[in-house]
């Protein structure tokens, strides 16, 4: 503007002119930092209320917590974690606040800083080493990460948290930042690096309000939280209640299901029925009444607003006769075998096993109402039971079961009685025998058997596998020869006898 082809009147108008441009940039440049400071002082002003604040709910907090502290102990600790943790690291942001406003004095009449004259950084040759972080800068940016990380581990990983630390992430990033240019660059650079000294004053008393503000959020989350968890449904319980407690078969069967809460702060003040208030329960306690339906009724107090409200209740039970008769079944089948152990349950309705026992020929306890009866000679045993009733009267009872011996083991060839096909097949088959039919467990191992090739002479083989003879003999049959597999001899175990011989199978060469 002041060069070119000018008359000297209009060279000294654009000089004026760029003059009066300086002169409104630099106001400009003073109402911006004057800006600055204001705002820090909102700041300022804002975390001290935010502090009164926040003690008054981690007072409500503990007060809640001595008051019900099922319901309120574990949010009052987290609380006080996050306090810790919290102090500490604003009183560590006010170090770093030293630090950018140092060699700037405090006004005595304001008791303000000079924000117009602190237009220059005078951290960066302390927090930042070429393009990267000093040591300071690099212990700025982990005490962040390390109170993000810190409040992480109070509040814990519950899903109705998530949105909470969510929040704290996002607010105390310390992630490349992506610059108006498009370009990234590291968080406290974008922050800091080159900024006027007011400006990162601002910025770190607005990380301190931020701090104020995540505490308060936790406190209320605590507080929210643990008013919710008091009336969540989890707190319930789905109650069948029946019009009674016995009926007859084909009788209809009637009742309702309620929701009752339970909790353990809420006592009742007094109860009229048949009992009495235990550790803050109503303990039903009566003697039952003749046989058939009976009902019973009783009434809560609970205090509210100084007042006591009666809550009355009634149920109905049946009381039913006295057992005369034990229940007796064999675990296995509705007879007994003679040769091993037979277990037997034996139980009285009403009765507690401890008060009751059972006895017969080769018959032992060996548990909670479990017996093993070895049955003897002849063909029936006769279990004697009896039983102590609650009122100290006995109960006997009896019942008789069938004897029979063991079922004849079967003689097998290839897992079948009779098989079919090749030589060679026959010649790597296993003999075994079996207790088909029988439920009890036995282990059988066949140790001998004789081996007949039609026009060849019988083969006596030891153990279940054809040795050489055998197979020799096998060699020699022809198609549609029957070789029989006879005189099987087996160890079983698991049984005491076998009264049978194995019986024989046989293999059809094709």
């Amino acid at each position: 503007m002041a060069g070119g082809k000018l008359t000297p009147r209009q060279k000294m108008i654009n000089l004026m002119y760029l003059v009066f441009i300086a002169m409104l940039a630099l106001n400009m440049s003073k109402e911006v930092l004057t800006a600055f400071g204001n705002f820090n002082d909102k700041f300022d002003e804002s975390n001290k209320l935010t502090e009164q604040s926040n003690q008054s709910l981690l007072g409500a907090l503990n007060t809640k917590a001595s008051d019900e502290p099922a319901q309120y102990g574990e949010s009052a600790r987290k609380a006080v974690e996050v306090a810790k943790i919290s102090k500490e690291f604003t009183a560590f942001l006010e170090t770093a606040k030293v630090e950018a406003t140092k060699g700037f004095e405090i006004d005595k009449e304001t008791g303000k800083l000079p924000f117009e004259a602190m237009d220059k950084s005078v951290i960066d040759d302390k927090w930042f080493q070429g393009d990267g972080y000093s040591a300071r800068g690099t212990e700025i940016v982990s005490k962040i990460d390390k109170y993000v990380a810190d409040i992480k581990k109070v509040i814990g990983v519950d899903v109705k948290y998530v949105n909470y630390i969510k929040e704290v992430e996002k607010k105390f990033s310390t992630a490349d930042i992506v610059n108006k240019d498009g370009i990234k660059v590291k968080y406290l650079d974008y922050k800091a690096k080159g900024f006027p000294a007011v400006s990162t004053l601002t910025y770190l008393t607005a990380m301190q309000n931020d701090v104020k503000n995540t505490e308060a959020g936790a406190y209320n989350l605590f507080l929210g939280n643990a008013l919710q968890s008091a009336a969540s449904m989890k707190n319930f319980q789905a109650i069948v209640v029946l019009d009674k407690n016995a009926y007859f078969a084909g009788e209809q069967v009637t009742g309702k299901v309620v929701l009752g809460r339970y909790d353990a702060n809420t006592v009742p003040t007094s109860f009229n029925g048949p009992g009495k208030i235990e550790n803050g329960q109503a303990v039903i306690s009566m003697t039952a009444g003749g046989i058939g339906e009976q009902n019973f009724t009783g009434k809560f107090g609970f205090l509210e607003d100084g007042k006591e409200i009666p809550l009355e209740f009634k149920g109905t039970y049946v009381v039913v006769p006295r057992p005369n008769q034990a229940i007796i079944s064999a675990d296995k089948m509705n007879v007994v075998y003679r040769g091993v152990p037979n277990p037997i349950s034996i139980s009285v309705p009403g009765i507690s096993s401890d008060k009751v026992s059972a006895s017969a020929p080769g018959m032992s306890k060996v548990g909670d109402g479990k017996f093993m009866l070895n049955a003897g000679s002849g063909s029936e045993v006769k279990i004697s039971v009896t039983a102590t009733m609650p009122d100290g009267k006995p109960m006997s009872s009896a019942q008789v079961f069938r004897i029979k011996g063991l079922p004849a083991p079967t003689g097998k060839v290839g897992g079948s009685i009779s098989n079919k096909g090749p030589k060679s097949n026959l010649e790597v088959c296993t003999v075994t025998a079996d207790m088909e039919d029988f439920d009890f467990p036995v282990n059988v191992n066949v140790t001998q058997f004789n081996v007949k090739v039609p026009g060849q002479p019988t083969v006596v083989v030891s153990g279940s596998k054809m040795d050489a003879k055998a197979k020799a003999v096998i060699a020699k049959a022809s198609r549609g020869d029957v070789v029989v597999i006879s005189e099987i001899k087996a160890s079983f175990s698991g049984i005491d006898q076998v009264a049978k011989r194995v019986s024989t199978c046989t293999y059809e060469i094709q």
